[in-house]
């Protein structure tokens, strides 16, 4: 009987996408970068988030890709963001908004986040905190603030990830707040793909 079952569980887990099946469990992401490499875990606990992402680098779409702005608050604090900005053969449906006030996660040192316009409005693009960023939790501004979605943090590589924040920018590109912020030059997303030793198991 435990056999069969066994054999029945891995015949359903080969049936779903591998985001599906993994996102139950911490899954660790290597993103090569020009500037060095991240190594990224996702947090079980924003299931939806995590398996999105997840899908995308399964996929292959953030390969080629960029991080494409540098947002630094303070001396050595902000966020650089990165993903596919909308393109259509890369984007895939936006997904359900995790607020951090049901998942428990917060915008402190090396979280990894969801960029979006409106809640519901997430699609392939992501940021990484560096530095402390709790504003960007549900309810830090105001009570009925959404806030941003985060579903995971880094492990590895906060150093290449504070080299992004400082790069140069232009000084004319980006609309409205994002003026000032765009990185010159982009930064090369080289791959992202699963660390087939992650916490996983897979």
């Amino acid at each position: 009987m435990r056999v069969l079952l066994a054999g029945l569980l891995c015949l359903a887990a080969a049936a779903l996408p591998l985001s599906a099946v993994a996102q139950n469990a911490p899954v660790r992401v290597e993103i090569r970068t020009s500037e060095g490499v991240i190594v990224a875990e996702t947090d079980p606990r924003a299931p939806v988030t995590s398996a999105n992402f997840l899908r995308y680098v399964d996929e292959g779409r953030l390969d080629g890709m960029t991080f494409y702005r540098g947002l630094e608050l303070a001396p050595g604090v902000g966020l650089i963001q990165g993903g596919t900005r909308n393109l259509g053969d890369r984007t895939l449906p936006p997904i359900a908004h995790e607020p951090t006030t049901e998942t428990g996660l917060s915008h402190t040192d090396g979280a990894l986040s969801m960029a979006r316009f409106a809640p519901g409005t997430a699609t392939g693009d992501f940021f990484i905190i560096v530095g402390d960023v709790t504003s960007l939790d549900a309810g830090k501004v105001r009570p009925d603030d959404p806030g941003f979605a985060v579903f995971g943090r880094v492990i590895e590589g906060m150093d290449v990830a504070r080299r992004i924040l400082a790069a140069p920018k232009s000084a004319t590109e980006g609309e409205g707040d994002m003026r000032g912020q765009m990185l010159e030059p982009r930064v090369q997303i080289l791959s992202a793909s699963r660390l087939m030793t992650s916490s996983s198991g897979e």
